[in-house]
């Protein structure tokens, strides 16, 4: 693939390719049932998207925290922000499928629709710990995988908005009609 350079025909699915890796990782962080929150000692208090439950062994209780105002915004700012990626995951198939016909209007939404994804999730994972950490007051809790996850999604779809945006500068290489540059010439 680097031998000559790049073969940008066969790159070109890289983007859609990780535009799918940021929508698992947000399926995984929205419907993770706990590993947003765990509590440090006794493993006696963990807290997903969704709920909290505290106990021990076989004996949980369990809250929702969809009764907060703010868990409701961390829930909709995640959602809305995975609808996003899943729109730009079809236009950014869309676009480099036909490659010849409007590539640059195509980029330049997926770069909007990114942007927007990535800044509504950011909005969602500061508003997360800054309020749930208002809510229990007592010990130490360690923000987890599910969590993790989430945070992984959006570096992804930050990454992703950064190529959309070099794209329109390698249109002619990725449709095929780029003259072919010799390192060695005869003349």
């Amino acid at each position: 693939m680097f031998r000559c350079g790049i073969a940008y025909p066969r790159c070109r699915w890289i983007i859609p390719l990780l535009l799918l890796f940021a929508i698992i990782f947000d399926l995984i962080a929205i419907c993770a049932q706990s590993g947003w929150v765990e509590d440090e000692n006794a493993k006696s208090h963990y807290a997903s998207m969704w709920k909290q439950c505290r106990g021990r062994n076989d004996n949980w209780q369990c809250w929702s925290l969809q009764d907060n105002s703010w868990a409701q915004a961390v829930a909709a700012l995640m959602i809305i922000g995975l609808i996003l990626l899943i729109i730009a995951f079809i236009l950014a198939i869309v676009a480099m499928c036909n490659i010849n016909t409007g590539l640059m209007i195509g980029v330049l939404n997926l770069v909007c629709l990114t942007v927007f994804a990535v800044i509504l999730q950011v909005i969602a994972l500061i508003i997360y710990p800054v309020k749930f950490n208002e809510l229990i007051f007592e010990g130490t809790y360690y923000y987890t995988w599910a969590y993790g996850f989430a945070w992984g999604a959006t570096i992804i779809c930050i990454g992703c908005a950064i190529i959309f945006c070099c794209l329109p500068n390698y249109e002619d290489e990725l449709s095929g009609a780029a003259k072919v540059k010799y390192i060695y010439s005869s003349q």
